[in-house]
């Protein structure tokens, strides 16, 4: 049934709130989310790029999950008494009466695509690789995002501890390729029996200290007691250093796996420090965790990744009883914060060739040739073919810094050749049309190689006596040879691109 018209426009009227006498409300991004600009993409693909070569090389495959996934997911994997799932998800209920949210985290979804798909019957482990947005509706503050954005690796099928010293050497290797020192801080929470007998000797260690506990922490008391360890309060982490130790309270099998990853690790000499205070905030965690703190932060403040393994999970999500698995999660948008911090440069997008065009037909031939470079082989052209004006065109060009600049006008069309202008000396060269494809790969091929590569030998001011010297030898009489047939060309494309300069509105 129709809505009413009044309906209508009362929600227009809602949803364009007025700030004041006569104007709307701007449209921005929604709180605690941002837009990523392309003058800020340099970073983002080098850290997936990083990641995507390092799950490559490890034999990690792509997994996409979707961002909306059922509430009862998380409910369930993460645990009802995280502060993921009590405070922070952004939880609704859909038109059809299903309970969906967007996914705060990605190893519950990878767990789930790992039953539902019937991943068991495969080669154990099953190993994922995935990046993108995760949501949480928390406060937005320094390295805090409602949206934010992670890659991560899980391996799932598997127990062996060697398989936690690869997951922890992955992701220290991608910071140390992106120009991070960082130290992993590592730790075992051991199974639940063993963690159960630890929480009970917690919970009356901080019992008896609980009027010096911050708010969150008296919450943390009687929901999650662990995450009192995590805090950084200055009263709470002055009480953690009398607290009990997990590592006292692990079972003889739980002890005998930490201490082969401790063995792993250091024959590799991954720079690592055991820190009973990590526990990480969610339920599904057991035996081996980690976290990685930037060499510069001696609190672990703000970490740039971490995990662990999670044993339990696949048959709290109704898989098999007893699947192991172990993954982690870095995160991205903390990773391109820290190397700008540390002032580290990322490379943007170096382009080789430009093509210019001057007149109607030429920008035609232009287009089609312009799809002709892009399919060779790692050559990256530009064009501003929107331009008519080849000055600005040569603009666009200098401003990318490009090597060559092909330039096509109504007489180069007619001759069915191209100018070939070296930008970084400004000497032009005719060149026929049907061969500029394999002149480009040679010219460029020279350049990468640093090869002196040189479209006429000398610079512009021995040009310009070339060109004085042929005018003497036409006075005498005197006849070129090859070598100066080939010169002439040049000092012709030179002519003739002054020309276009001078009077390219007639074209």
């Amino acid at each position: 049934m129709p809505r009413p018209k009044k309906d209508i426009e009362k929600n227009n009227k809602d949803a364009t709130t007025k700030s004041g006498r006569g104007r709307k409300k701007e449209l921005a991004t929604v709180t605690g989310m941002k837009d990523i600009l392309p003058q800020d993409q340099a970073y983002w693909q080098k850290v997936r790029a990083v990641a995507q070569k390092a799950a490559d090389d490890y034999g990690y495959g792509l997994l996409e999950t979707p961002i909306l996934e059922m509430t009862d997911l998380f409910v369930r994997g993460v645990g009802k008494q995280t502060d993921i799932v009590d405070k922070e998800m952004f939880a609704f209920t859909d038109q059809g009466g299903d309970n969906l949210c967007l996914r705060p985290e990605a190893t519950a979804a990878a767990v789930r695509a790992y039953i539902q798909h019937g991943m068991l019957n495969q080669s154990q482990p099953v190993k994922f690789f995935y990046a993108g947005p995760m949501f949480r509706h928390e406060k937005p503050q320094s390295g805090r995002s409602r949206q934010f954005y992670q890659f991560g690796f899980e391996a799932i099928g598997e127990i062996h501890p060697a398989l936690d010293a690869q997951l922890i050497l992955l992701g220290w290797s991608c910071l140390n390729e992106l120009g991070l020192e960082s130290t992993v801080q590592l730790n075992s929470i051991g199974c639940p029996e063993c963690r159960e007998k630890y929480k009970q000797e917690l919970i009356k260690y901080y019992k008896s200290h609980s009027k010096q506990l911050c708010e969150s922490c008296k919450k943390r008391l009687l929901k999650n007691p662990m995450r009192i360890l995590d805090c950084k309060e200055e009263g709470c982490r002055a009480l953690r250093d009398e607290a009990p130790q997990i590592l006292d309270y692990l079972d003889e099998e739980c002890k005998k796996h930490f201490m082969k990853v401790l063995e792993y690790l250091d024959e590799i000499n991954l720079p690592y420090v055991v820190n009973p205070y990590v526990v990480r905030g969610l339920d599904y965690y057991t035996r081996t965790i980690f976290e990685y703190w930037s060499n510069d932060d001696e609190v672990g403040k703000s970490a740039l990744g971490g995990g662990g393994r999670y044993d339990g999970l696949v048959e709290i999500l109704g898989g098999r009883e007893a699947t192991p698995a172990v993954g982690l999660a870095m995160g991205m948008d903390r990773i391109i914060a820290k190397m700008r911090e540390k002032n580290i440069l990322v490379p943007e997008m170096k382009y080789d060739i430009f093509v210019a065009q001057l007149g109607e037909p030429a920008k035609k031939k232009a287009m089609a040739l312009y799809e002709r470079l892009r399919s060779i082989e790692d050559l990256h052209p530009a064009q501003a073919f929107y331009k008519d004006n080849l000055k600005s065109q040569l603009e666009v060009a200098n401003k990318l810094k490009v090597k060559f600049t092909l330039i096509l006008g109504q007489k180069e069309i007619g001759d069915g050749t191209i100018l070939l202008r070296d930008m970084d000396g400004g000497i032009q060269e005719v060149i026929n049309f049907n061969d500029i494809e394999e002149e480009i790969r040679t010219r460029i091929k020279k350049y990468r190689t640093s090869k002196i590569v040189s479209l006429a030998s000398g610079d512009e001011d021995e040009l310009s006596d070339k060109k004085a010297k042929r005018k003497n030898r036409e006075e005498d009489g005197i006849v070129a040879g090859e070598e100066d047939d080939q010169e002439h060309e040049v000092i012709e494309a030179e002519e003739h691109y002054d020309d276009l300069m001078g009077g390219e509105d007639s074209f």
